[in-house]
């Protein structure tokens, strides 16, 4: 087995978790297509990619199949800034794949990963994660279903090595297809509550563990620093303490929703790395998610990192009076305030 390399230091963020490529039609169903659209969807490299648009160091963990699908996947991302330095390249399990199916309304998604390189993930593999040189680890309960090594790697992130220091950042991620219900809500609930930050969306909360409103979200989780709910187009609800911040979605064209959760939580993420306000972090959560939903990928073409920070800056009537759509993929500039748009 070779490692997949890049120079530089030890980047503070890191994201660890499986990516495969993605089979798609521009439109339409499988069915009816002969020519598919190649792309690269993984949760945790969605929100690391997210992440190094807005201007951050992030390093990617992950197995891949010494294969064309995994080249595909390394070249994609190093393209969008992630360093992939301890990338490990297996020549004896495959990349997964994925197809999707799109038709209106509604979008199914068909699995082709056992036995895939990511699902050799273990706890061996934590001397590669250099926890000790970071200031925060984002991870997913994805990975806890991939395999029984994968899930004991997070036990080991987690719970039972917590490394001093690093923040660790936990989305729920629950996929049906991936394990029954009845293994995956008490797993994940004893995986979110050990976490420092948690996103877990409401009615994924709702199908999990029964919790039909925010606040019974964090009745369940009452000790997680910060938590934050999203409700889909309506709204995001950050607990932390007493304190409750809500910060309402914006409007937008939905092309794909599949990646709009990944986006959001590399917006909030970067906006908590740079010290943004709760409102602001979440806004920006939202924006790079509406940005995301106008397209079939899961990581499209963004605007300039500089416009995306200057909206989210946004605030009363000229946040809510945004309606995102498709031509904000080229132009976001239109909608940041007037003046001096760079932010640090």
């Amino acid at each position: 087995m070779k490692t997949e390399g890049t120079e530089g230091g030890t980047p503070p963020i890191l994201c660890l978790g499986e990516t495969m490529v993605l089979l798609t039609p521009d439109e339409g169903p499988l069915a009816k297509n002969s020519h598919l659209g190649i792309h690269v969807g993984g949760a945790e490299s969605n929100v690391a990619a997210g992440i190094a648009h807005l201007g951050h160091r992030v390093e990617w963990i992950s197995r891949l199949g010494n294969d064309p699908f995994g080249q595909i996947i390394a070249d994609f991302l190093r393209g969008r800034g992630v360093c992939l330095d301890r990338v490990q390249m297996d020549a004896d399990r495959p990349t997964g794949i994925y197809f999707k199916d799109r038709e209106p309304g509604a979008s199914r998604v068909y699995y082709y990963r056992a036995g895939s390189a990511a699902s050799a993930l273990s706890p061996r593999d934590s001397a590669l994660l250099s926890l000790e040189k970071r200031t925060l680890c984002h991870v997913s309960g994805i990975t806890a279903a991939l395999s029984a090594s994968a899930n004991s790697l997070l036990q080991h992130i987690l719970i039972d090595h917590r490394v001093p220091d690093v923040l660790i950042s936990f989305d729920v991620n629950y996929r049906p297809a991936l394990w029954p219900l009845e293994a995956a809500a008490p797993r994940l609930l004893e995986l979110a509550r050990h976490a420092d930050i948690a996103v877990v969306g409401r009615d994924e909360a709702q199908g999990l563990w029964g919790t039909e409103r925010a606040e019974d979200v964090r009745e369940i989780l009452p000790d997680v620093p910060h938590l934050v709910v999203k409700d889909a187009g309506i709204e995001a609800v950050h607990f932390t303490g007493e304190t409750v911040t809500r910060q309402p979605a914006l409007a937008a064209e939905i092309v794909e929703p599949v990646g709009a959760g990944d986006a959001f939580a590399a917006g909030y993420l970067a906006g908590f790395i740079r010290g943004f306000d709760t409102p602001r972090a979440l806004r920006l959560g939202h924006l790079m998610a509406g940005l995301t939903l106008q397209h079939v990928s899961d990581l499209p073409p963004l605007p300039p990192s500089e416009d995306i920070l200057a909206v989210s800056g946004l605030d009363g009537d000229d946040w809510s009076g945004i309606r995102l759509n498709a031509s904000h993929l080229d132009d976001l500039h239109s909608l940041a305030p007037k003046g001096n748009t760079r932010v640090h």
